[in-house]
């Protein structure tokens, strides 16, 4: 009897010196996201998606994401993965833009892809993680592995006059960061006016402006926007800004293979299960909101879209000039979209 008990507490010391070296072994990687806390996507990702790195890798990875800022700047994400301040990001790529023109096509290309999927899609198979790599290594050489990028939404427009069409773009004042947003409104007609985020309510209800870039439906939903623009186009017509996934190249090279593929899947495979909630989320409210008498939601018919991706894409031209780099990342798009059927030369 003493043996027995002996030895059954023996085995049982040994499990727990084996679990508790398994967990010694467990990769920790602090990833800086470009959500901020309260949003809908941390919380998603934080209660529906962190636990399954945990499945897909035995146990041996585990992510922890720090809001937007928190360790450092979002537009310097790229040299804190660099110099091991951070392990990696998940951050939108439209933060380096400044830094190297090719991000801006990347992060992105302005009334370009309809949906998040085919964007997604560019990334995963046609490319994209390639392109995104070699702008990484402009800014970090070669210390930061792109792991996977893609976009979660379409950005709607909220509208406080109705713009059922390409041509109704004409003439009107249109809120928009600078750059290629900007240019491309321009080329369409429109009047871009720059002014901050936190200004969109005010220069709407005044009609500073007729229309803003502001964010996905949800968002625009949750902070009144609607009560001041009742004629949003959903789905949007121009902004579908694209994340990237970076990990310290170090820290990556010492991962198994298995662990780096497991990675890989769990980012895309979350990004699709949030583009599928977000998109269900923004879907039910333009119901709810078309079917009152307050809110009429303007869905533009595709001949609009692709008359204002003809305009779009003389800007991404011009844009593409800036560097070597982002005439390569305009290549690389135009080349999917050719091949999805966006473009047919």
């Amino acid at each position: 009897m003493t043996f027995t008990r002996t030895a059954l507490l023996a085995a049982s010391l040994s499990a727990i010196a084996t679990a508790t070296a398994a967990t010694a072994r467990a990769e920790t990687l602090t990833i800086q996201t470009s959500f901020n806390a309260g949003d809908f996507s941390t919380q998603y990702l934080t209660e529906t998606w962190l636990p399954k790195i945990k499945e897909m890798t035995d146990g041996r990875v585990e992510v922890v994401l720090s809001p937007n800022g928190s360790i450092v700047p979002a537009k310097e994400t790229p040299d804190a993965v660099a110099a091991g301040v951070l392990d990696g990001d998940f951050t939108s790529v439209n933060y380096f833009s400044g830094r190297e023109p090719a991000f801006a096509i990347m992060g992105d290309l302005i009334s370009g892809y309809d949906t998040p999927e085919q964007m997604i899609g560019f990334c995963q198979e046609g490319g994209g993680e390639a392109m995104m790599q070699k702008a990484a290594d402009a800014l970090t050489a070669g210390e930061v592995h792109v792991v996977a990028c893609g976009p979660y939404s379409r950005e709607a427009l909220p509208a406080r006059v109705a713009i059922r069409t390409f041509e109704d773009l004409n003439g009107k004042k249109i809120r928009s960061p600078e750059g290629l947003a900007a240019a491309v409104f321009q080329a369409a007609g429109a009047s871009p006016v720059s002014i901050p985020f936190s200004e969109v309510f005010g220069a709407l209800e005044k009609g500073i402006v007729d229309a803003a870039d502001a964010s996905a439906y949800v968002n625009n939903d949750a902070t009144g926007l609607h009560d001041v623009a009742p004629f949003p186009l959903y789905p949007g017509i121009h902004s579908m800004p694209s994340m990237q996934f970076t990990i310290n190249k170090a820290k990556w090279d010492g991962l198994s293979e298995t662990d780096q593929t497991a990675l890989r899947d769990w980012w895309y495979s979350a990004m699709r299960a949030m583009t599928v909630e977000v998109a269900k989320k923004d879907a039910e409210l333009a119901a709810r909101d078309d079917a009152g008498d307050k809110i009429e939601v303007i869905n533009w018919a595709q001949a609009d879209r692709d008359k204002l991706r003809e305009v779009a894409r003389k800007q991404w031209e011009e844009f593409a000039k800036k560097s070597d780099l982002a005439q390569e990342a305009l290549d690389t798009n135009l080349a999917y979209m050719k091949q999805i059927g966006l473009f047919k030369d």
